[in-house]
């Protein structure tokens, strides 16, 4: 399970209620929450944001708080 996909089912966030809301398709909403390969564009974290009422850049902050800088 991906960042996406944790941080939605630790808020028992309903995908096809964000699907209907947002236009992202139930298919491409569960790649973005299973698949570690998917790339989140902004857009669809922008509307996923809305879609549950949460703040984009505390949705950005949770689910790549590991990402660090090269040093």
């Amino acid at each position: 399970m991906t960042e996406l996909g944790e941080y939605l089912t630790k808020r028992s966030i309903n995908k096809s209620e964000v699907s209907r809301k947002t236009g992202i398709s139930k298919p491409r909403l569960s790649e973005l929450t299973l698949k570690e390969s998917a790339h989140l564009r902004a857009k669809e974290l922008y509307l996923i944001s809305l879609a549950i009422g949460a703040d984009p850049c505390e949705v950005l902050k949770e689910i790549y708080s590991k990402v660090k800088l090269e040093s």
